[in-house]
């Protein structure tokens, strides 16, 4: 299979533009003792950016040709790591110095990516990484917007997310058809966890898939008491809503099943 074969097999397109670069590196701003999994390095141009003394990098990347390429040009002065995998079914390390992951995140599967940087947030305080700027936006986006949506609601309960520049298609080869942005999420240091979690996210997912509804049409799955459902609340549609108010929600219908 030929390179652009390949490339269109994994969706990939490289990042190539030095202020661009320097900009992700900047944001990044790695520390002594960092470790980092940066996801889908290509052929290492972010990676170069990050090569620091005192610091551990574990690429990953789905293509083969990309982690010979990686072996064969870094030697150091960071800590090397390459695996030849997809980062879906990948688990990630439990280590005592704060894992953080970074990269150019393939668009085809970033919105997986950020569920199971939720499954694993107890292992990951930090994500900077370039994404669709759709997605980035609706992960960042705030209550009251059309743009906000599950993706938005879900990872800000755990994080706090921040928008951090967009990124033209012409800084990559080949060029992609949408325009590209990074975003920062930061674990908050309290989370509050006395809920029903496996219940919230359904109770989410379920109120953004008939968004245009109120609460009250959207969440009839659960059978909600006469008296329940005279709550206000459920008078709302979801982007009305907090993440703190789809809690209330959870609590209010977890006591009431």
């Amino acid at each position: 299979m030929n390179s652009r074969n390949i490339r269109r097999k994994y969706a990939q397109n490289y990042l190539i533009d030095p202020a661009i670069l320097f900009e992700m590196a900047t944001a990044i701003a790695p520390k002594e003792n960092d470790t980092f999994i940066e996801i889908g390095p290509g052929h290492g141009a972010l990676t170069n950016q990050i090569n620091k003394e005192n610091i551990n990098i574990i690429c990953i990347d789905i293509d083969s040709d990309n982690i010979d390429i990686m072996n064969n040009e870094f030697k150091g002065p960071a800590n090397f790591k390459f695996i030849n995998q997809d980062i879906l079914n990948f688990e990630l390390p439990s280590i005592d110095s704060k894992l953080r992951i970074v990269g150019n995140l393939p668009y085809n599967i970033s919105t997986q990516i950020i569920f199971k940087v939720l499954e694993y947030k107890n292992r990951v305080p930090e994500l900077i990484g370039m994404f669709q700027k759709e997605v980035a936006e609706r992960i960042c986006e705030k209550k009251g917007s059309k743009k906000y949506g599950i993706l938005s609601v879900l990872t800000q309960t755990y994080y706090d997310t921040k928008y951090l520049f967009s990124v033209p298609a012409s800084v990559f080869t080949p060029p992609p058809k949408v325009i590209s942005a990074v975003i920062r999420l930061v674990r908050k240091e309290q989370i509050d966890i006395n809920y029903n979690e496996k219940l919230f996210f359904k109770v989410v997912k379920l109120s953004f898939q008939q968004r245009r509804k109120t609460l009250r049409n959207s969440l009839k799955s659960f059978n909600l008491s006469d008296i329940l459902r005279e709550d206000a609340i459920f008078d709302l549609r979801p982007e009305q809503l907090s993440v703190r108010d789809f809690i209330y929600i959870t609590d209010l219908i977890d006591k009431n099943i």
